[in-house]
């Protein structure tokens, strides 16, 4: 009856925290994809320093989207 119990209670534990990411990453990538870049740069905030680099390069750098919409 333990092992049954631990074996839910991880079931119920994973399913809830990719819920949580998935609460965070969604709209996470979809800011990068209005930004002009791949969706697939969500994935650098899975690394623990290159997510901090990856926040300060995007807020500071030129985005293509607003570079189309000037011209």
């Amino acid at each position: 009856m333990d092992d049954a119990a631990h074996l839910i209670g991880g079931i119920f534990g994973l399913t809830v925290g990719l819920g949580v990411l998935a609460i965070f990453i969604v709209p996470i990538v979809m800011i990068i994809r209005k930004a002009g870049y791949s969706g697939w740069w969500v994935l650098l905030w899975l690394v623990p320093i290159a997510n901090i680099v990856m926040l300060w390069v995007f807020a500071f750098a030129d985005w293509p989207n607003l570079a189309r919409r000037t011209t």
